[in-house]
């Protein structure tokens, strides 16, 4: 049976106050209190944060340990808490209180009753955007261990309210029939095609199309492997995988414990209405990875880097040692939608010539701009705790000529103005994957700003300026549910509808059918 975690909808006692009825008492405005100045110790973290109209509550809890009770004002929406401080606001006035202030700004008091009498803390701001964000919110849950995948799933979550929805669950009901799910993606933000990773057990990678889904694989000897991180092109039936060949070493003395890096990776396209497969970049000397479409899907991006000069006779022994020399740099190749042929590869960002590196590419929907992960060396940046969010903006084509690398020749560079970090939206621990939302005004990505250990899903404002605004954790029911759930959030990906297939339905096709295998095509 589908799972699905319905939120609690509290109605208000008094209509006429428009005041939110929260579990706990009190629940109206102290009417004397002391001003204490200080900002108020809540967590998430919300202040002055930049927020989609359409977003479910943002529920927090204050820790204030001289106070025994609650009270929190937004507008004509009021909240009362005890002594664990944590609110549950009533979604249909925070609602109308959202749709109310598009564009504008949203003043919060909190109020903290302590021995002496009520204090109120420095008031903060929600900055209500006038662009809502698309309503799903697709992930995978997955322990922080390195060595096993024993409990792990893919749920999809409305943002719009609480609601989370398992797609497909890989527990305990399997036995000993454990596989890993992995790279969920949409086409176009929509859940009308969609694509799922199978590893080991029932392996494969399935495809939907409306509600009808079936299972390939791919594996031929031109091939390295099957397809891994990629992406759907915007309106063909086209998908763009690296087809890669990873592993994942331990560190004793380096700071950054584990390090995951590909012995060999080359770009593949498939074609999901023909099963075909064919190789788009093959070449032994560069690492090709991470390939992403264009939003008119006439550009294909991906990363590249070329293999240092090793000293050691065994090449497994050499990338080991050496995997802080590998940089990949960002590159695109231009594709033609009538014939399916690519063009010359063209250098993007040069971020090799810095000794630093790329990963990740995302055009945003508008065409204008490439969002990337940026680190000092690798593709898999998931443990670089230097690893921020950077773009590049793309806008205007000149004929001035780089010199092209041994495999990849000359191209054209794109002159516009220089990449550039998101400030703003950025934290001293890592930032990694990320997508965009389908108007491109809001940015999801995984981060571990919090602890360090765990990565969770966070939510960005991206202006019309190019600029992206202070992130906000996923807000919860209870805002202490990232701080108990020992999983990690990954691959968050957004979209306009909910995922088609029931859980039922994807067991089905991944336990109880065979996978077909895609025809190699030169």
């Amino acid at each position: 049976m589908r799972t699905v975690f319905s939120s609690i909808t509290f109605f208000l006692l008094a209509a006429s106050l428009l005041l939110s009825a929260c579990s706990s008492k009190p629940s109206s405005v102290p009417q004397q209190f002391t001003e204490v100045g200080e900002a108020a110790p809540i967590y998430p973290d919300y202040r002055d944060v930049t927020i989609p109209p359409n977003i479910a509550p943002l529920n927090f809890m204050v820790t204030d340990s001289l106070a025994d009770a609650y009270v929190m004002q937004a507008g004509d929406l009021v909240c009362g808490a005890g002594r664990d401080g944590k609110f549950d606001m009533d979604s249909t006035v925070w609602r109308r209180i959202l749709s109310g202030a598009r564009g504008r700004e949203l003043a919060v008091n909190v109020f903290a009753r302590r021995a002496d009498g009520w204090v109120r803390f420095a008031p903060f701001t929600l900055h209500v955007a006038e662009e809502d964000i698309d309503p799903y919110l697709t992930y995978r849950l997955i322990e922080p261990g390195y060595e096993l995948y024993f409990q792990l799933g893919i749920y999809q979550r409305n943002l719009t309210n609480f609601d989370v929805t398992t797609v497909y669950e890989n527990d305990r009901r399997n036995g000993g029939n454990s596989h890993c799910i992995n790279c969920h993606m949409f086409q176009n933000y929509s859940t009308e095609r969609m694509i799922l990773h199978v590893r080991e057990n029932n392996k494969g990678t399935v495809v939907t199309h409306g509600t009808e889904a079936f299972k390939m694989i791919i594996a031929h000897d031109s091939i390295i492997a099957s397809g891994a991180y990629g992406g759907w092109h915007p309106t063909l039936p086209l998908l763009a995988f690296s087809s890669n060949k990873t592993a994942q070493v331990f560190h004793y003395h380096y700071p950054e414990k584990i390090e995951v890096y590909d012995g060999e990776s080359d770009i593949i396209l498939y074609d999901a209405e023909r099963n075909e497969v064919r190789n788009i970049l093959r070449t032994p000397d560069f690492f090709e990875t991470f390939p992403s479409w264009s939003p008119d899907g006439t550009r294909l991006y991906y990363c590249s880097a070329r293999l240092p000069k090793f000293e050691y006779t065994n090449f497994e022994a050499s990338l080991v040692t050496r995997f802080d020399s590998l940089f990949y740099d960002l590159y695109s190749v231009p594709f033609d939608t009538v014939t399916y042929t690519f063009g010359e590869p063209r250098l993007e960002v040069e971020a090799s010539a810095i000794q630093h590196s790329c990963s990740t590419p995302r055009v945003s929907p508008d065409g204008r701009y490439l969002l990337f992960a940026y680190a000092k060396y690798g593709q898999f940046h998931l443990y670089h705790k230097d690893a921020d969010l950077w773009v590049k903006p793309l806008e205007v084509e000149s004929s001035k000529f780089l010199k092209g690398q041994a495999s990849q020749s000359a191209e054209r560079k794109v002159e516009s103005s220089p990449s550039y970090p998101l400030t703003a939206t950025n934290s001293p621990d890592v930032e990694s994957y990320h997508a965009w939302s389908s108007n491109g005004r809001w940015i999801v990505f995984s981060s571990r700003r919090d602890d360090g250990d765990f990565t969770r899903t966070y939510i960005a404002y991206f202006d019309r300026q190019g600029q992206g605004h202070r992130a906000f954790l996923l807000p919860q029911r209870d805002p202490e549910y990232n701080l108990l759930l020992l999983k990690s959030y990954n691959c968050a990906e957004l979209t306009r509808d909910a995922v088609r297939l029931s859980e039922e339905q994807f067991n089905h096709v991944i336990c109880h059918t065979e996978a077909q295998l895609a025809t190699y095509r030169e």
